[in-house]
């Protein structure tokens, strides 16, 4: 194990994050770096459990025990061969990964957890820094190819699984540019784009190839890219999102988030760049309480919001964890974000009634009602319809399946109930040659979960292509449902 009486002697500390007036007049990430004695002391507060439930909790499977023994040893070079062990993208979940592992660490049940996650994204950033980090490609070619539809980080994996297993691998993505939600729905002060941008040339030099603004389906045909290409992987997300058909929606200045993040990631990038909406001098009201709301707050302070208001249809969290939720399991509690942290204002258990408008056809205001839990369904509370202003309004109320239309409907691919693709556990979908990965045949989920799927996709497409097993190493955990026929 780490440091025996680490998790006795020394408390679990977190990196401090930007001042607030400092940060919101730039993009840049919110966190400054930790000393490597301080990174190292957080490392050895690992109990190496001889259960280590952290395994559970992290859908990748990561060797979180030993990565954090080798960092308490200063052997940071060994640390990164055991943490790319599991994980393609570290740098990924190491900044954006909700970290469910912490949740189930068993330091946590009568102390704070272990800084997994900020061990996980040290290791992974002195290794670039170091140099450690270097293209792999095969070392001979199987002459199959695959077509990997969509480069969030579903796709991505899977590409880079594939490619390193001797296949020919091509990635279409319809945006001018690579990384899917990860370039154009993160904010840059949640993830600098940089970190993207050199995992992206490390595939490259492996020999993946990236097809940009082009949309399977339109483009080119779903039966096109079947009968070009050995294996399909369809890593297309969950982007479907959930609308508000309340009266007055149809109102300018009503927004999804994915309406207005991506021109905000865009003009972060380059400052030439036109954004069609800003939040610049406006009150703004988000609608919905999750992470995506909280990156719209933090992009509108950014751009010079009047005001900011989030709001929740559900009640406040509890500060800690419930009884209902024990551990291992994520709790659902009150957190602050850095978003958060940076100002505007959480209002819960309050639905949206109606949208109001001004002469010219705009959002003025939203009408509210708070809302209370009666057998399972909202209700509004009588006498508390209240209006706020809002000169932009952005619904950040989730997503619920990938898009449907000519990709789905010209490969002939199965829907479950709920709107996604169906799998079997090979991952792949009721077209022979088609796998599915991420969100889009599991449903809105975290980073990690979509780095998992495409790492198991990827085995299922190798096992197809070779017409026998994979070498290609999976997660532990089954990720897939049962295929629906």
């Amino acid at each position: 194990m780490a440091d025996p009486r680490g998790f006795l002697n020394t408390g679990r500390e977190l990196p401090k994050r930007r001042p607030v007036e400092v940060r919101i007049r730039d993009w840049r990430e919110v966190y400054e770096e930790m000393s490597s004695e301080g990174l190292r002391a957080q490392a050895g507060r690992c109990m190496d459990c001889g259960i280590p439930f952290c395994h559970n909790g992290c859908p990748l499977g990561n060797l979180i025990p030993e990565w954090n023994d080798l960092t308490w040893r200063g052997d940071w070079r060994d640390a990164i061969e055991r943490l790319h062990a599991t994980n393609n993208f570290p740098e990924f979940t190491g900044r954006l990964c909700p970290a469910p592992c912490e949740s189930a660490c068993v330091l946590g049940i009568g102390d704070d957890p272990v800084t997994i996650k900020q061990v996980e994204v040290s290791i992974i950033d002195r290794a670039w820094d170091e140099g450690w980090v270097q293209p792999k490609p095969p070392s001979r070619l199987t002459g199959k190819t695959v077509a990997v539809v969509g480069s969030g980080p579903a796709g991505l994996a899977a590409a880079q699984q594939l490619t390193r297993a001797g296949h020919t691998v091509a990635v279409f993505e319809r945006a001018e540019e690579p990384g899917g939600l990860l370039r154009y729905g993160i904010p840059e002060f949640k993830m600098e784009k940089r970190h993207l941008d050199r995992r992206i040339a490390q595939m490259r030099a492996e020999g993946t190839r990236f097809r940009t603004g082009v949309a399977v389906g339109s483009d080119i045909s779903g039966e096109d890219l079947y009968a070009r290409y050995d294996a399909v992987v369809l890593a297309v997300g969950a982007t479907a999102w959930r609308d508000l058909p309340v009266p007055g929606r149809e109102l300018t200045g009503i927004l999804q988030a994915m309406e207005f993040l991506p021109h905000a990631n865009r003009y972060a990038r380059d400052a030439t760049y036109a954004v069609p909406v800003t939040a610049e001098g406006k009150d703004v009201v988000i609608i919905g309480g999750g992470d995506t709301g909280a990156d719209c707050l933090g992009t509108s302070l950014r751009q010079g919001a009047r005001s900011v208001t989030q709001l929740e249809i559900m009640p406040r969290p509890t500060d800690s964890r419930p009884g209902t939720q024990p551990w291992p399991t994520y709790p659902m509690v009150y957190r602050v974000s850095s978003a958060h942290e940076e100002g505007g204002e959480r209002v819960y258990a309050v639905n949206t009634q109606e949208f109001l408008g001004d002469e010219d056809g705009a959002v003025r205001a939203l009408r509210l009602v708070e809302v209370r839990m009666v057998d399972g369904r909202f209700e509004p509370v009588p006498g508390t319809e209240r209006e706020i202003p809002a000169q932009l309004v952005l619904l950040a109320m989730g997503f619920v399946g990938p898009e449907k239309g000519s990709l789905v409907e010209q490969l002939g691919l199965q829907l479950d109930p709920r709107g996604a693709l169906v799998r079997d556990a090979q991952y792949a979908s009721n077209v022979p040659g088609v796998f599915v990965a991420g969100d889009c045949g599991r449903g809105q989920s975290l980073i990690v979960w979509a780095i998992a799927e495409g790492r198991s996709a990827a085995a299922g497409a190798d096992a197809y292509l070779r017409g026998g097993a994979s070498e290609l190493p999976v997660p532990i955990q089954p990720t897939a449902r049962p295929l629906l026929v």
